[in-house]
């Protein structure tokens, strides 16, 4: 069946029917009074917890509606003849008939958090964004004007602030969202569908999610704390009553709740809302480096004790904070100050928050021995923060051709006159070469860390390996490490 990424926010109207009841009690009810008085039933361990964190975080969430103007596009919204002038004739309010509209409003309904006294709130960009008004409304009913702080699409993050707050605002503190672990529980406060405040229940299913194909920067905490529509930009709170995520989207195969629900981490959204405030836009390191993840094969390879986690540097660009710290390529990163990094996109996320002119310190594994290399990291312009390069497993050495870069090889090939090293000149389609991920026009610029400038010298390497190689490629401007296993007898 197909699956989608739903992002949790209501942008259409939902029509509610209130029934009329009488007085008269409906079927099947009985009168209590009649009824032989009973004992209060106990509380279930943890439930009165559970009651006092959700009676205590609900006003902290609000609901936010926002309008904006959508420019009508002639012929999306109206057809192939709209910009047809003798069509447009007959539909400009001329002769009693009505003209064709050049703009439709839309709403929204989303959630958000406060958190400040100040009336600072926390919601997702895809919530406000492009809105011309915006209406808070208060877990108690008071409703407020609020302008748009910022907003950054690329984690789908936004800000808010009220134009003018009340003085018994209650904000909900930050938690740490590091702390959080697999099973820990949580509750997701929202206003799905514009009803009023909910409360849901769950645990965290998953934490570091990425890759789920939202926004540009994701480190999900995973949940199944039931997340609906309207929930947006609500509270992900821990059993400390503090703010752990912010609800982002569900998975769904139906549009409906299924059990998969995505919160962005408080520790990432506090920091992007204080490059918002303070500087009306997401101000994002750069360190200059082009990373992949991790794979057995290369952890092999590159003879690392078997439970390494990290990000593997593939490449360093020139004239890059990275280069100018010492970073170089094979180092494993596997910390960044506090932080640990056991994947390309957590390096690339804790980066990507980290403000420019920050100096950091990274632990990395060099040649099988621990380094912390510091880096003051620069402003991203237009740059990768990061980038990532798709990891690829191993297989046997099989289907293919290598001949020593010469200048009119490496034109033939689109690359540089002054390309060092071995240029693969040819992959057999299915082969063990095919399947780790050669392409014609690679350029091999090391094996097994060192630099190799003939096909004799790889080949001595290869065979000396008790397993298979690590490669090192030059790939357009990109480079990235390929595992060459040892091929069965």
């Amino acid at each position: 069946m197909r699956r989608s990424i739903i992002v949790v926010s209501s942008v259409f109207a939902v029509v509610m029917a209130v029934g009329l009841f009488t007085t008269a009690p409906p079927f099947g009810v009985h009168d209590a009074s009649a009824q032989p008085a009973r004992a209060p039933r106990a509380a279930l361990p943890g439930e009165d917890l559970i009651a006092d964190i959700a009676e205590r975080t609900v006003a902290s969430v609000v609901n936010i509606s926002s309008e904006k103007v959508i420019k009508m596009r002639g012929n999306r919204d109206f057809g192939p003849f709209f910009n047809d002038p003798f069509f447009r004739h007959f539909f400009d309010g001329r002769r009693g008939v009505p003209s064709i509209p050049r703009e439709r409003r839309e709403s929204s309904l989303g959630s958000g958090v406060i958190v400040d006294r100040e009336g600072t709130i926390l919601t997702n960009n895809h919530v406000i964004e492009h809105a011309e008004k915006v209406r808070v409304t208060l877990a108690d009913g008071r409703a407020y004007d609020a302008e748009v702080i910022g907003t950054d699409p690329q984690s789908d993050i936004g800000v808010l602030r009220l134009e003018d707050p009340p003085s018994d605002l209650k904000p909900l503190p930050f938690g740490d969202s590091e702390k959080l672990r697999l099973g820990s529980t949580v509750l997701a406060i929202g206003n799905p569908f514009g009803v009023g405040q909910t409360v849901t229940m769950g645990i965290v299913s998953a934490k570091g999610r990425a890759n789920v194909g939202i926004v540009d920067y994701e480190d999900f905490i995973q949940t199944d704390a039931a997340i609906n529509p309207g929930n947006s930009g609500g509270a992900l709170v821990n059993t400390s009553g503090e703010l752990v995520g912010i609800n982002t989207a569900i998975l769904s195969r139906t549009g409906g709740y299924q059990g998969i629900g995505f919160a962005i981490p408080s520790n990432m959204a506090g920091r992007i809302m204080e490059s918002l405030v303070d500087h009306g836009k997401v101000v994002r390191g750069w360190l200059g480096v082009m990373i992949q993840d991790l794979t057995p094969e290369l952890v092999k390879a590159l003879d690392l004790p078997r439970d390494t986690q990290g990000a593997l540097i593939a490449d360093v660009v020139d004239d890059s904070p990275a280069e100018a710290g010492g970073l170089a390529a094979g180092d494993v990163v596997v910390r960044m100050d506090d932080d640990k990094v056991d994947s390309s996109s957590k390096l690339r996320n804790l980066v990507a928050i980290a403000p420019a002119g920050e100096k950091v310190e990274f632990q990395v594994l060099r040649d099988g021995r621990k380094k912390k290399v510091r880096v003051e990291l620069g402003e991203r312009d237009g740059e990768a923060v990061a980038q990532t390069r798709p990891s690829t497993g191993g297989a046997p050495l099989g289907g293919l051709s290598l001949s020593t870069a010469s200048p009119d090889l490496a034109r033939r090939f689109g690359l540089g006159d002054d390309a060092r090293g071995l240029i693969v000149t040819g992959v057999e389609p299915g082969s063990a070469a095919a399947r780790s991920g050669f392409r014609p026009g690679d350029l091999v610029v090391e094996v097994d860390r060192r630099p190799v400038d003939s096909v004799r010298e790889f080949e001595k390497r290869y065979a000396a390996s008790e397993d298979g190689v690590a490669v090192l490629v030059q790939r357009g401007e990109g480079r990235l490490f390929l595992v060459f296993q040892k091929q069965d007898d």
